[in-house]
């Protein structure tokens, strides 16, 4: 199984890229947001998932540990193929899949092609109790491709792991203070967001506590 390619970036599709590695010309299947990191002629270094099927073997390749982990998580659900899993992470990050799922939000991921409501139903109601993490080691690795090609990977996986802390705290109060946005008119997804960052920021909050800053915090954007 090959696990990473490091050589020069030979071509650039619309879901693929070909990285030539010593002369060699691998064909690696990729997000629109890991293709963007790209640059022909330059030199590249991905992670990459090696996917077998009896008529192909294909590789699947990630700037990050943590977006490879929500590949193979998202295709552990039924319906949803190497290719849409592609499409879902072209149009959401790591960072907002992890929202859209603990926000229950089905709408963020009918924008990716190929999912209508129905699989994103499906989407949220699998993944809902899931908590996609990363080993140690993947992490830094994936710091490792980032200073390579001299880019910050880290940040989003540091906010994902902030949200991931308030989350734990009282799971209850985020839910019920996010019932209470929604049915004063916010979107769901907009709502977890700021509670999020509520409870990140005041972790001892009740969920009185919780609507009462988080309004502010609204009233703050507008």
């Amino acid at each position: 199984m090959i696990a990473k390619l490091r050589g020069i970036t030979d071509t650039i599709g619309e879901d693929y890229c070909i990285i030539d590695v010593n002369g060699v010309g691998y064909l690696v299947f990729a997000s629109a947001k890991t293709l963007a990191r790209l640059k022909i002629g330059e030199a590249a270094s991905i992670l990459t998932e090696t996917v077998v099927r009896e008529d192909s073997i294909s590789l699947y390749g990630f700037f990050s540990a943590l977006e490879k982990e929500w590949f193979l998580t998202l295709t552990k659900v039924q319906g949803v193929g190497a290719k849409v899993c592609l499409s879902i992470l072209s149009a959401l990050s790591p960072n907002q899949l992890a929202q859209a799922v603990s926000a229950q939000d089905k709408a963020s991921f009918t924008r990716a092609n190929g999912v209508g409501p129905k699989l994103a139903a499906r989407i949220v109601t699998e993944l809902k109790d899931k908590i996609v993490t990363i080993p140690v080691a993947a992490a830094a690795t994936t710091a490792e491709l980032a200073k390579e090609l001299d880019m910050d990977a880290n940040e989003e996986t540091e906010n994902y792991e902030d949200g991931l802390t308030a989350r734990a705290e009282d799971p209850g109060a985020m839910e019920d203070a996010l019932s209470a946005l929604v049915n004063l008119g916010y979107q769901r997804l907009e709502a977890y967001r700021i509670v999020n960052k509520v409870l990140i920021e005041h972790p001892e909050a009740d969920v009185s506590e919780l609507i009462r800053l988080s309004l502010k915090e609204f009233a703050r954007k507008d």
